[in-house]
């Protein structure tokens, strides 16, 4: 989740407009960025510290209330949150459903928790509703001795290391400690009517298996979730349970959809302002990956090159395991992109350890 490395953050972020400026929801209150729409934002104990949250005004079976899209992840500090937000921004309605844009934690993690608590149903993608559930049902290879070996296979080998992340196989539960045992499935094309407006869904892929955005063409609103952030790029990884995918391939593709919406936009993101210039968005992206590609390349045109020798290449800062473990996804996924593309070919040499180097022309 870097800037690309020849323009800084600043300067990428002045392409773009904030409309709201530097306003931001208090803690357990809103901003209303669009008729009907609300914006929460929460606090992350990780170095992305906060992820933003929606209500929608809506009406279903006659009941008029809120949609929720996106969760925060299950700590006491959100759900008090949660609870000013109920007593406090809801004009003494309820909640009816709950939509959630993909399966990781900052997104799902309350989800059971405010189902629950209105008694409604989850809406989400079926891919990460099942991936969600695997996850919060305890140690089963998000994390532990299969993330560690493959890792590993990808050069990151140092005891330490290795130890923790064979040390995290409940990670994912301890911030989804429950998923709803039944929901309303989300797919790519459908249209939800959620109030007065007509809300269409866009699948992305790439960042999470299944990844829901929303877009409603009246409001000129896009709930982007992780597949389109102003500041940052999205994380684009790898992981061992799909161990040979090519993501950034898939990402790339999934944000070009955007480009059928309309140019004054405003995209309403997990992490970050709401903005628009969408358009110029997606092209910094674009430019973001050609140029870290790049740099993929001409380490493995030097010399043959594992995922861990890419991670200071990619990743110019020192990082602790969550960070590290986020890049070496990223650094296979890029060394992915250009072997799927025939530029790198791969070798598993006798370590153990994949290393890609560069295609001879013709070869």
């Amino acid at each position: 989740m870097n800037p690309p490395a020849n323009r800084s953050t600043d300067e990428l972020e002045k392409q773009l407009h904030y409309p709201l400026g530097e306003l931001l929801p208090a803690p357990g209150a809103s901003v209303t960025v669009a008729p009907g729409v609300k914006w929460l934002r929460m606090a992350l104990p990780f170095a992305l510290n906060h992820i933003n949250l929606w209500l929608l005004r809506d009406e279903i079976d006659g009941r008029a209330g809120w949609s929720v899209v996106d969760c925060c992840i299950s700590t006491e500090l959100a759900k008090a949150q949660w609870e000013q937000i109920f007593a406090n921004e809801l004009d003494g309605l309820p909640i009816l459903r709950v939509i959630v844009t993909h399966m990781h934690p900052d997104h799902i993690g309350l989800a059971y928790w405010l189902c629950e608590r209105w008694r409604v149903r989850l809406w989400i993608s079926a891919t990460d509703f099942n991936l969600a559930r695997i996850g919060s049902e305890g140690p089963t290879g998000f994390g532990g001795d299969t993330a560690a070996a493959f890792f590993a296979s990808h050069g990151l080998t140092d005891p330490v290391s290795v130890a923790k992340i064979r040390g995290r196989a409940n990670y994912f539960q301890t911030l989804v400690p429950s998923v709803p045992r039944q929901y309303r499935r989300l797919m790519d094309g459908d249209t939800l009517t959620i109030g007065a407006r007509q809300w269409t869904c866009i699948a992305g892929y790439g960042h999470a298996p299944e990844h829901i955005s929303l877009y409603c063409p009246e409001l000129r609103v896009l709930i982007g979730g992780d597949m389109m952030l102003p500041r940052i790029s999205t994380n684009v990884s790898v992981y061992d349970q799909e161990p040979e995918s090519n993501p950034l391939r898939q990402f790339l593709d999934s944000i070009d959809k955007f480009r059928a919406l309309d140019a004054g936009t405003l995209t309403l993101p997990a992490h970050g302002k709401p903005f628009t210039g969408l358009y110029q968005r997606i092209g910094q992206l674009h430019e973001h990956h050609r140029e870290r590609l790049a740099e993929v390349m001409r380490a493995c045109e030097a010399q043959p090159c594992s995922a861990a020798d890419m991670v200071p290449v990619l990743f110019k800062r020192t990082l602790d395991l969550h960070q590290t473990t986020f890049a070496m996804g990223e650094s296979i996924a890029h060394l992915h992109a250009l072997w799927f593309e025939g530029r790198l070919g791969r070798t598993l040499d006798s370590d153990g350890v994949y290393r890609f180097y560069a295609q001879r022309a013709g070869a």
